[in-house]
């Protein structure tokens, strides 16, 4: 990891209108992703962390959805402001994504071959046995035997293991400066998990490439990521490094999913600690903290106010009026 900043999202905010009301699905999320660092992204179903890599790229549904606010500058370029023909230029090529389930992601009726050479020769403007032969070598980097004669076979042919290896293959294969990884192990085996992500950490390393890595599993984080963001509610409650976090988490909501982690240094048969009730309704949501129903430190401050971020000399930074500088109504 470099001092340099690759990509800086800034108070990035995107909403869905539906017939209920509007949901706030990313609300105010900022954060930098250095030259070669891997940022994990984590927190529970519905608190964001998808809908915010995908208006990273521009991929919002619209209606119903729309990026109503915030800048995206990936080299100092705003790819919120861009054209759809510009955009198209850096995914795939720039920004590459792994989407959660690899069935769905590969086209199930094209030969692995055709899909992994149109994103090679649409970007690098190789010819076809040119794209052919950097895909089998991508598919070979990517642990998968025989990659000479598999890459003329389907999806259905592969096991959900290898179609990850696929993909993480295709998404590498124009050497992205980032590369976002939405939960790319979360429909596999445990000791497959383990391989996939051994895969991602060498390939990425010795590609010098960034990684945006969303996950809701914590052990995942730790053996991973450089950076950690928790997200709640569709906004980001505490950023720092994830040693830091880990050793000592400031955020009650961070505290929550850390002890809620089985730990192998207590006794077996002891309960498992849990954070009571259920994560809030994001259709139009009141501006007070949306976790204070959950939570063993509520004041009445914060079912008024949304807290400001506070931050510590560590880098770390946190939303939460436990740390607010800001005098107490």
């Amino acid at each position: 990891m470099t001092e340099e900043v690759i990509l800086r999202v800034k108070d990035l905010r995107t909403y869905f209108k539906t017939d209920e009301g509007t949901v706030k699905a990313v609300d105010g999320v900022s954060f930098d992703l250095h030259k070669g660092e891997t940022l994990g992204i984590v927190g529970e179903s519905g608190s964001g962390k998808s809908v915010t890599n995908l208006s990273i790229i521009n991929m919002i549904p619209s209606p119903p959805g729309k990026i109503v606010g915030g800048e995206v500058l990936f080299m100092d370029a705003d790819l919120l402001a861009m054209p759809a023909n510009k955009i198209r230029e850096i995914r795939g090529n720039k920004i590459s994504m792994i989407f959660q389930d690899p069935m769905t992601s590969l086209n199930p009726f094209l030969r692995i071959s055709t899909q992994m050479t149109e994103t090679i020769i649409l970007h690098q403007g190789l010819g076809k046995d040119e794209a052919k032969a950097k895909a089998i070598e991508m598919l070979k980097l990517a642990g998968i035997p025989a990659p000479e004669k598999r890459i003329d076979q389907y999806p259905h042919q592969f096991s959900g293991g290898m179609r990850q290896r696929v993909m993480i293959a295709m998404s590498l294969s124009c050497n992205p400066e980032i590369l976002i990884a939405d939960e790319p192990t979360s429909a596999l085996d445990v000791t497959i998990q383990a391989q996939i992500l051994d895969l991602m950490k060498d390939l990425t390393a010795r590609l010098g490439t960034a990684v945006i890595l969303i996950t809701h599993s914590l052990g995942v984080v730790a053996g991973m990521c450089d950076t950690l963001c928790v997200m709640y509610a569709g906004r980001v409650v505490e950023r720092g490094a994830t040693d830091a976090v880990f050793a000592d988490p400031k955020h009650p909501y961070t505290q929550g999913l850390i002890k809620s982690v089985p730990r192998l240094d207590v006794a077996s048969g002891n309960r498992l600690s849990s954070i009571r009730g259920q994560p809030p309704n994001v259709i139009d949501l009141p501006d007070c903290c949306p976790f204070y129903p959950r939570c063993d430190k509520a004041m009445d401050i914060c079912k008024r106010k949304y807290p400001a971020v506070s931050r510590f000399d560590d880098g770390r930074s946190v939303a939460c009026w436990l740390y607010s500088e800001e005098k107490l109504p």
